[in-house]
């Protein structure tokens, strides 16, 4: 099949405090073989209209910066040949589930209160920010997956609870999660789940799993959030059996008085 020599965009505008409700417009683009939807805004924003507002980066499928929704898709720009949609059109929108700012804009300041909500950090009762943990090759493939989370949002944008509930931590703050109680440095696993294991946290997910179909770095959200309820419900199995606590300690007796 030809390449077209040029392509139709139709771009989601809006602009809070001047117009009512978002409006689409349309741009004639070139088509190279190897642009990629995020070189046709920026051809736009250079050639034809300075207006449009987007946000991108690094252009390496690495800062997460570039998320749309490409023919009803969450996609990154950086990664979405033109090509790929024949003679087009192609509609771009910004992001489901969080407030647009301005054309492609969305705000994501919920976002990174729910990703500092699940501690992603290492957590260790010993450490003092001085020497090191060390770590075999074999514990960090147990992780590794899981860390190749760009914060792109498309997870946040595929998935219908985030949409449903704004309250649910979502996909990718719980695969993240997930990735820090894998590590073996860490020790915070019980202080995550004390505050994950909620409907808002890992019991809000149905695993419908468009989430890890739309991931650019196959982190697989889904899975993540799967193999995290399974340690809720054994938790969850411990604290019944053994309400004492969860270390296998069982309370003090008193003394019988002889």
């Amino acid at each position: 099949m030809s390449i077209p020599k040029t392509i139709t965009l139709e771009v989601s505008r809006y602009s809070p405090e001047r117009d009512p409700q978002p409006y689409f417009q349309s741009y004639e683009v070139p088509v190279k073989k190897e642009w990629v939807i995020l070189d046709a805004l920026n051809y736009i924003k250079d050639q034809i209209d300075g207006t449009l507002t987007f946000r991108w980066s690094c252009r390496m499928g690495i800062c997460g910066s570039c998320g749309y929704t490409i023919n009803n898709e969450p996609k990154l720009g950086c990664a979405t040949f033109l090509t790929q949609y024949g003679r087009g059109p192609i509609r771009i929108e910004p992001l489901r589930n969080f407030p647009v700012v301005r054309d492609l804009v969305v705000e994501i300041g919920e976002f990174l209160e729910k990703l500092k909500k699940v501690k992603p950090w290492l957590i260790h009762e010993d450490g003092n920010g001085t020497g090191e943990y060390l770590q075999t090759p074999s514990q960090l493939e147990e992780f590794r997956q899981h860390s190749m989370c760009i914060n792109c949002l498309l997870c946040y944008s595929a998935c219908p609870i985030s949409g449903l509930d704004p309250i649910f931590v979502g996909p990718a703050a719980l695969a993240l999660a997930h990735r820090y109680n894998k590590d073996s440095r860490d020790q915070g696993a019980d202080e995550r789940m004390a505050i994950l294991s909620h409907p808002e946290g890992i019991w809000g997910c149905t695993f419908v799993g468009e989430c890890t179909r739309v991931c650019p770095k196959h982190v697989d959200p889904a899975g993540a959030i799967q193999q995290y309820k399974i340690a809720g419900a054994i938790d969850g199995l411990k604290q019944f059996l053994m309400p004492w606590g969860q270390k296998g300690k069982q309370p003090k007796r008193e003394a019988q008085k002889s």
